[in-house]
């Protein structure tokens, strides 16, 4: 892996450039948009740049992978490797693009650090930055090979036929290949429960914002399906960040809160054509699961994947433990909930435990319970049990921490993140 003066160097300055990498990231991001404003427009999440998450994923990333090499130098970090590849396979990351990068964020260390980036230290650098980028280079080149696309050829046409408001703020697309003639029959292609779809939308201002939605049915199904969530942030907030009015995008111009949520809800309906790209994502029902006691916990619209697997569980007909949670506001913010409860019904052996912040009458689910998800309020937990998690990071990081406590061993429990992935170099 790394060199041996690399690793050395590297390891007596990750201290100042970890303790600048926010600076690093900030200054690489303002370089790469002046320079390629394509790039903002067309592939970046505009709402995570202007909430500064993205910056913050992306510092994350790079000092968790440089201190993996450096305490680990026979190994490489090979989750987080996979889920960054993922994302990247759903957005058509190309390799050239990593050239590009490479110039503006060496810059950007350059003029952060100034007379410390001596040439010992820019090499060793460099060929962490290269390890990290060839690694994720060949991890898309398989995954694009999987799906028989390329980078450059990442994007298909799907015709929404059904809609379904879920909730006031959760709407179902249900979509079909468009088909070239059109009479002609389309396969839909299967893919894994808990993947999700990139899916890119031109938007008023010209700009084609790309947005990553999990498929919220199991496969074998003559559509796909996703259910999405109408962002909503505090007053000006891009995509739900919750900053000021002042906030927007490094050119100061604004960008409108869940601006591509908010177009799906408003403007797609039956007819509509949208692009999607092929499936990704690895949090997916292992192989093995068949016989393993399962935990499928989830808050929001975290529930999305869970529901795919699901319906994949009870169709399969898995007869091992499962033990569904999911954490909500209110029984009528909670989407797909009817699903939810029939899937984890339809399994021998599972129950389904619903904690809402307020609960108010329920008729249907007499059993749901108050406040933030309690697991000690549950039965015990199947002894060998893997868990799936997803929703935000606060509800993972507290379910995780009891899942431990619990006897559940940290490499048995796996999560999504919806957006960048704060989590990730903690996770390495």
């Amino acid at each position: 892996m790394l060199s041996e003066p690399s690793a050395a160097t590297v390891r007596a300055t990750l201290p100042v450039v970890g303790g600048a990498i926010g600076d690093i990231t900030g200054r690489f991001y303002d370089r790469l948009f002046t320079a390629h404003p394509e790039l903002l427009r067309d592939l970046f999440n505009r709402g995570n740049q202007a909430a500064g998450t993205q910056r913050q994923a992306l510092a994350g990333s790079i000092a968790a992978f440089a201190t993996y090499l450096v305490e680990h130098p026979d190994e490489r970090p090979d989750v987080m490797l996979r889920r960054i590849a993922h994302k990247h396979a759903s957005l058509g990351v190309a390799p050239g693009q990593y050239a590009v990068v490479h110039e503006h964020l060496f810059a950007a260390i350059a003029e952060v650090l100034g007379d410390a980036v001596t040439p010992e230290v820019a090499a060793a650098w460099d060929e962490v930055y290269w390890l990290m980028a060839n690694a994720l280079i060949a991890i898309e080149a398989r995954l694009y090979a999987e799906q028989g696309v390329t980078a450059d050829d990442t994007w298909r046409e799907w015709e929404v036929v059904g809609r379904v408001e879920e909730t006031a703020d959760v709407a179902t697309f249900q979509l079909r290949p468009v088909a070239s003639p059109p009479a002609a029959a389309v396969p839909v292609p299967g893919f894994r429960p808990g993947q999700y779809v990139s899916v890119q939308v031109q938007l008023p201002d010209g700009a084609r914002q790309i947005r990553q939605y999990s498929l919220s049915a199991a496969p074998g199904s003559d559509v796909r399906q996703i259910s999405v969530k109408r962002v909503r942030g505090g007053a000006g907030a891009p995509d739900g960040s919750g900053r000021p009015d002042d906030s927007g995008t490094p050119d100061g111009s604004r960008t409108p809160d869940g601006e591509v949520s908010r177009y799906l809800h408003a403007h797609v309906r039956e007819g509509a054509v949208l692009r999607l790209s092929a499936p990704y994502g690895d949090l997916v029902l292992d192989e093995s699961d068949a016989d393993t006691p399962l935990l499928l916990a989830s808050a929001g619209i975290g529930v999305t994947p869970m529901i795919a697997m699901l319906e994949q569980l009870a169709a399969t007909g898995h007869r091992a433990p499962v033990t569904v949670v999911h954490a909500d506001r209110s029984p009528a913010e909670h989407a797909l909930r009817a699903d939810h409860a029939a899937y984890t019904g339809k399994l021998p052996d599972a129950a389904a435990h619903f904690f809402y912040e307020r609960p108010g009458p329920d008729q249907e689910h007499p059993a749901a319970l108050t406040g933030r998800v309690d697991l000690t309020a549950l039965p015990p937990i199947a002894a060998g049990t893997r868990a799936y998690l997803c929703g935000p990071l606060p509800f993972m990081r507290e379910v995780r921490a009891q899942l431990i406590g619990r006897g559940v061993a940290p490499a048995d429990i796996h999560y999504e993140v919806f957006g960048p992935d704060l989590w990730l170099g903690q996770q390495a």
